[in-house]
């Protein structure tokens, strides 16, 4: 924490018919570093009511600056022109310091009492109402969880289309499943990038779904929503770690604490007329995984590999499946032990192009996975007790038992 600097957020600048916003962030003091972060998306051709623009703007400011706040955790926040009030200073201090755990856990930073949103003790704050109409956007990653909500709002009948920042998965994804995206597009400042290199910089997780949460609550009112609705399932509540008096959980911005938490500042601070949810929120991660292979026609174009995103070239058909899935971060293995539970040993082997449970480099991992070890990983996946009942399933099954990791741990 960097007590010589301050972190501003200047304001931002739009061009709706070009279909672009630029946010502009800097730390000022010893350093004085500007940062612009553009988001593109489709033109605009809807009248919008300009204080719903300003309230969407400004918030969605406050969440993408956390990217760059993060690199010195400066104590001071100035917000230029500030807009907020004490309710709502408050909220922004729980999404930052919650949602932030992970990284102040493993850079090993107090966050107590640190971050202190300034308020305007003067402002009035007031939603805007703006009728939408009875359509859903679902933000679609390319997982099984935002399948398997794309599939139960086709049999509920409800209209809905995606949104998402366009990557191969998510367009195959969408292409299997007929709807039409929405491509919203974030360019970070590269700048970021070069400082991230340096030693006196933090690195590390943010709460990214809080982005995609009030980036989802944008395109809804761009582009006539009435919801907005994503794939986060009950497991997201369970945490990792406890540090300094805090359960720290990296789904934090997953949870149900969030979503209610997001929900009600939306309904207060920016509009009724706009909703988030998760149909999910009531399933286990295997639960969801037990309804997902149902659907197979998305086997050969899903991933749920983290990894897969920061690939950049694109890949050959013979690549396809080996850059879907890493094959060695908790995700991975986690997503293999639950679809082995359900599916065959041929088709599991199919989606991931080798058995996981023969590499023998896995075993931290999987006994982390299983909660004999350390905690549960940093990562999206399930509670221990779901690890072991998927393990127990596939035992019954018997198909992998000669393999390595189920030896293991059957000798548990």
């Amino acid at each position: 924490m960097d007590k010589s600097l301050s972190f501003v957020f200047k304001g931002y600048n739009a061009d709706l018919k070009k279909g672009e916003v630029l946010f502009n962030f800097g730390f000022r003091g010893e350093k004085n570093i500007d940062f612009t972060e553009k988001i593109s998306f489709p033109p605009i051709k809807n009248q919008i009511p300009q204080e719903l623009l300003n309230s969407v703007f400004n918030n969605l400011m406050l969440i993408l600056g956390i990217s760059y706040w993060k690199a010195y955790c400066p104590r001071e926040i100035i917000i230029e022109n500030n807009f907020l009030s004490k309710e709502q200073a408050e909220f922004w201090n729980t999404v930052y310091t919650k949602g932030l755990g992970e990284f102040f856990y493993k850079n090993k930073i107090d966050f107590r009492g640190l971050i202190n949103f300034p308020y305007n003790e003067k402002v009035e704050i007031k939603s805007t109402s703006f009728s939408r109409q009875n359509r859903s956007l679902l933000g679609i990653g390319g997982g099984k969880d935002s399948i398997i909500v794309a599939e139960m709002l086709k049999k509920e009948n409800k209209e809905f289309d995606l949104l998402f920042q366009v990557t191969q998965i998510q367009k195959d994804v969408a292409k299997v499943m007929n709807k039409k995206p929405i491509d919203m597009q974030r360019e970070l400042d590269p700048k970021l990038f070069e400082l991230n290199k340096k030693d006196d910089t933090y690195n590390g997780h943010i709460p990214v779904s809080v982005i995609y949460a009030m980036l989802g609550i944008m395109a809804c009112a761009f582009y006539d929503y009435k919801s907005f609705v994503v794939g986060n399932e009950k497991s997201a509540n369970y945490g990792n770690v406890e540090y300094l008096g805090e359960m720290i959980n990296h789904q934090w911005s997953k949870s149900e604490e969030f979503e209610k938490l997001f929900n009600d500042y939306v309904k207060k601070f920016i509009t009724p007329d706009i909703a988030y949810s998760s149909p999910l929120r009531g399933m286990s991660e295997l639960e969801v995984v037990k309804e997902f292979v149902k659907y197979s026609k998305y086997f050969k174009v899903f991933s749920s590999c983290n990894r897969n995103f920061k690939i950049s070239a694109p890949l050959r058909s013979d690549e396809l499946r080996r850059g879907k899935w890493c094959g060695k971060c908790p995700k991975c293995l986690f997503v293999f032990i639950c679809l082995a539970a359900f599916l065959s040993k041929k088709e599991v082997l199919d989606i991931f192009g080798k058995n996981l449970f023969e590499d023998e480099s896995l075993i931290s991992l999987f006994e982390e996975l299983l909660g004999i070890r350390n905690f549960k990983p940093f990562e999206c996946v399930g509670t221990p007790e779901e690890v072991k009942e998927a393990l127990n399933k596939i035992i019954n099954k018997g198909e992998f038992n000669d393999s390595f990791l189920i030896k293991h741990f059957k000798k548990l």
